[in-house]
């Protein structure tokens, strides 16, 4: 799996490559040249390039040189080591959530409360690059949502309304199963889809037990002994014990699951946002009958969006100066209706933006459409990974398990709850 913290190529995450500050100069010609960091993810880089050549042509005596990294762990390397060792661009841009608090933001960066700019920042994306109380970046991109893609087309021949609890939801999967259609599509062989379920769940485990991540990083509760966290692996044991899955959810990869879900051969799919470019790519003519809604819960007075975060864009302690103030003015472009409109009309986004003022361009696939809504209400939480670092590496293959009828909920929430132990103890973190 391309590292089911959903960060890296899923979100579109930027950061950078080898050449440092220093080696710019302090100018270029009579400009102040700023670098800024980014990784290699081609959409990442074009994105970054826009947004560069946007602000020097806003600020003529300013410009911004994009360099690049690698992704994954080698690049989490590079800007580990290069913040460590005082050797980072002016700015730089990075996961947020647990993997940002893994920077040690409050010794290596410089935070922005100070700046009008934070005033602008969505309120549940400045938690996750929040430290210490300060906030220590701004957004790149839009959000994802995770959630279940559904046939608009298959809905409107059933006479069938989006469900907001999960007895509605699984109500709508009997009657999709009479017509002869997969109700839920699910495609193991792609494992890290098998996920979905228990991690767009998120928000309703949250809506029950709002402190769940802070008491689940200190070792205080067990998914297998809470009784919200636990129902997360139950809801896939229901729609497998209830034979909604396609007939070949074992073999089947997430390209068949998405032009299942666009041909209406199956009507509900378990998915993150960032893959309706590749519906819109595959089945142009099919990708208006995509929508989109939150994973239902138990209580339709609480149905809400679990939402994978973008990355965030930050300066390190070593730009000062006139090129701190330069930087920013770079984050205060990026993170205004400016710089999105840049942004968007750069690649397409997979969500809605968490800057005020920001709006989604109105050519966006339906799906993506769909989620505004849930912003509009206030009614999105951050998937776990962006509120707490514990994450167990098994955890696709248990899900695997769960929807496939090999493993029982319970059994496999104690396993989860052992495999996180092995995965919090090699991090070192407290109480564990």
């Amino acid at each position: 799996m391309a590292r089911f913290w959903l960060t890296a190529a899923v979100v579109g995450l930027l950061a950078t490559s080898a050449c440092t500050p220093g080696s710019l100069g302090d100018s270029d010609g009579d400009a102040t040249a700023l670098s800024y960091l980014v990784d290699n993810e081609p959409s990442t880089v074009k994105t970054a390039e826009a947004l560069a050549k946007a602000f020097t042509a806003k600020y003529p005596d300013l410009s911004v040189k994009v360099e690049t990294r690698p992704q994954g762990g080698e690049g989490d390397n590079i800007v580990k080591t290069r913040l460590s060792t005082g050797d980072m661009t002016d700015i730089f841009a990075y996961n947020s959530g647990s993997l940002f608090q893994a920077l040690k933001p409050e010794q290596n960066l410089t935070p922005l409360d100070d700046q009008a700019l934070v005033g602008t920042i969505d309120p549940t994306f400045a938690k996750t690059v929040t430290a210490a109380g300060k906030v220590y970046g701004v957004p790149t991109g839009g959000t994802v949502g995770g959630g279940v893609y559904y046939n608009r087309a298959v809905y409107s021949r059933l006479g069938l309304q989006v469900p907001k609890t999960w007895a509605e939801f699984m109500a709508n999967n009997a009657r999709i199963k009479a017509a002869d259609i997969a109700p839920v599509v699910q495609t193991y062989q792609t494992t890290w889809t098998s996920q979905l379920i228990y991690l767009a769940d998120y928000h309703n485990v949250a809506s029950v037990q709002p402190d769940f991540a802070e008491q689940y990083t200190a070792n205080k509760v067990k998914v297998a002994s809470t009784p919200a966290a636990l129902r997360s692996f139950q809801r896939l044991q229901e729609v497998h014990d209830a034979g909604y899955q396609n007939s070949d959810f074992a073999s089947a990869q997430l390209e068949n699951g998405l032009k299942m879900i666009a041909d209406g051969t199956g009507a509900h799919y378990p998915m993150l946002t960032f893959t309706v470019a590749t519906i819109v790519a595959n089945s142009p003519d099919k990708a208006k009958d995509v929508g989109f809604f939150a994973l239902p819960g138990e209580d339709a007075a609480k149905n809400g969006l679990t939402v994978w975060m973008p990355g965030g864009i930050y300066l390190p302690k070593t730009t000062t100066g006139a090129r701190l103030d330069a930087a920013k003015k770079f984050l205060a472009f990026v993170a205004s209706p400016e710089g999105c409109d840049v942004m968007g009309k750069t690649t397409a986004p997979s969500g809605p933006y968490v800057v005020k003022g920001c709006t989604l361009p109105a050519d966006v696939p339906q799906a993506v459409k769909d989620m505004q809504p849930y912003f509009d209400a206030s009614k999105t939480t951050p998937a776990l990974e962006f509120l707490s670092p514990v994450k167990g590496p098994a955890l696709e293959q248990i899900c695997v398990e769960v929807g496939s009828g090999i493993r029982k909920s319970g059994d496999a929430a104690e396993l989860y709850d052992r495999d996180v132990q092995k995965q919090a103890q090699q991090l070192g973190l407290p109480g564990w």
